[in-house]
């Protein structure tokens, strides 16, 4: 049983989880195993599969986490090999074969980066520090059930950004990005301040007064934890997969700067 972190661009992606007929990042990961010979005939995946979580359409990861049983030469380099570029596999741990990429997750961290000239810093501080700690999150997600988590927050200043991050054992649907939509809402004064309250109170927010979600582009999930796992990184895959971002950073640097300039010039 082996464990493997997936650094990827969802961009393009349909979410991690597999589906028909649509770009997924758990298709391409299949696709890579089917192409290396490890999946069993007439299996859609292999044993003891299972991820740490399933990311939005669009949300990008640095560490989403799969485990599932393959033979020992089975590493980054080899599953790099057949997955496509902007999906990259940089470490690796042996796990018990009990071992539950799902459930044996200790907390998980969300990294947003909020572009946010009129968002005043002090005042996302604010917010964030009301959501933190232990709260019904049921009106910022569509889920209707185990809605109950332990939130940690933290905020940093980036330039014109804010760089806002989430840590808990597990995340509702959608709670990350409406959480952001709310912070943003608030700090930029669309919103007072009693609407974070409002949100946390037992009544349920419907119709326009509810908190919809935040672009899903700026969300990457940064950090799983797993209690007593040890993981080893590649070098050789670590520095494939920098350079490999790298040249994706400045592709989408370079299509900013187009767009910026045709802005700028449209009188």
């Amino acid at each position: 049983m082996r464990a493997f972190r997936l650094a990827y661009d969802g961009q393009g992606y349909r979410g991690f989880q597999r589906q028909p007929d649509v770009p997924t990042i758990e298709g391409e990961l299949f696709d890579a195993l089917s192409a290396l010979d490890l999946l069993a005939e007439g299996a859609s995946k292999p044993a003891g599969y299972a991820a740490a979580g399933r990311t939005d359409k669009g949300v990008s990861a640095l560490a989403q986490t799969v485990a599932f049983e393959c033979p020992d030469w089975l590493g980054p380099r080899a599953l790099n090999a057949e997955l496509p570029s902007s999906v990259r596999a940089w470490v690796s741990a042996e796990v018990s074969p009990g071992f539950h990429a799902t459930h044996d997750a200790m907390a998980r961290e969300y990294t947003y980066h909020l572009h946010a000239p009129d968002v005043e810093t002090e005042r996302a501080r604010e917010v964030l520090d009301a959501l933190s700690g232990t709260h019904d999150f049921y009106d910022l997600t569509p889920d209707d059930r185990n809605t109950t988590r332990t939130l940690e927050t933290d905020v940093e200043e980036d330039g014109r950004y804010l760089r806002l991050r989430f840590r808990a054992g597990g995340f509702s649907r959608q709670l990350v990005r409406r959480l952001v939509a709310l912070i943003a809402g608030v700090a930029s004064g669309e919103l007072p301040f009693s609407r974070v309250e409002r949100v946390l109170s037992a009544e349920p927010l419907d119709g326009p007064a509810g908190i919809g979600p935040s672009s899903p582009a700026p969300l990457v999930l940064t950090s799983v934890t797993y209690p007593g796992v040890e993981f080893e990184i590649d070098e050789e895959a670590a520095t494939s997969a920098r350079d490999v971002f790298e040249a994706r950073r400045v592709e989408h640097e370079t299509r900013a700067r187009v767009a910026g300039t045709i802005g700028s010039r449209i009188r």
